[in-house]
């Protein structure tokens, strides 16, 4: 049985978490790592640091679940809004033995801007999201991996996509 690491990229509220939580329930012996996890402080910087800092804590987290024999999936996911991203954190990764599924989430501005509205309401995000992330959405058409378009899937829906092309 081949082992499998899931890196799923998209923009703020374009439905990654939900999409992979209900990806873990989908496959045996699963771990999953939001990379936002390892970039979750207060105050929120972005500087050239912090960001190396993410990078390092991310791909080493990564590699553990990779290197420990109890996993047959990993599923991870981040905005990851350039190929460059992509490729450093790969670049990084002791992926003997993976074979690697990589998917893009998208969806209509439209249908972003309404799940992002919904979350400000519920206190989950600040207004500052939806401009950042409006302008986050077209960068995931010009990257490499495939692209699921969220806009009318359930997140049960988006995980069973990304599982059939991991198949």
């Amino acid at each position: 049985m081949s082992k499998r690491l899931y890196i799923i990229g998209g923009a703020m509220g374009v439905g990654k978490t939900a999409a992979c939580q209900e990806l873990v329930k989908l496959l045996p012996a699963c771990a999953f790592l939001d990379g936002d996890w390892c970039w979750s402080m207060d105050p929120f910087q972005v500087t050239e640091e912090t960001k190396k800092m993410v990078l390092d804590n991310i791909t080493y987290t990564l590699n553990n679940f990779l290197r420990c024999s109890v996993f047959q999936n990993i599923v991870f996911c981040w905005v990851l809004h350039q190929q460059a991203i992509w490729e450093e954190i790969r670049a990084r990764l002791e992926l003997t033995g993976w074979e690697v599924t990589e998917v893009c989430l998208v969806c209509t501005p439209e249908t972003l801007t309404r799940r992002l509205e919904q979350d400000i309401r519920r206190g989950k995000r600040k207004r500052d999201i939806l401009l950042r992330s409006r302008g986050y959405l077209p960068l995931y058409e010009g990257l490499a991996a495939r692209k699921i378009d969220t806009s009318r899937l359930s997140p049960r829906e988006t995980a069973e996509a990304i599982r059939q092309w991991g198949e």
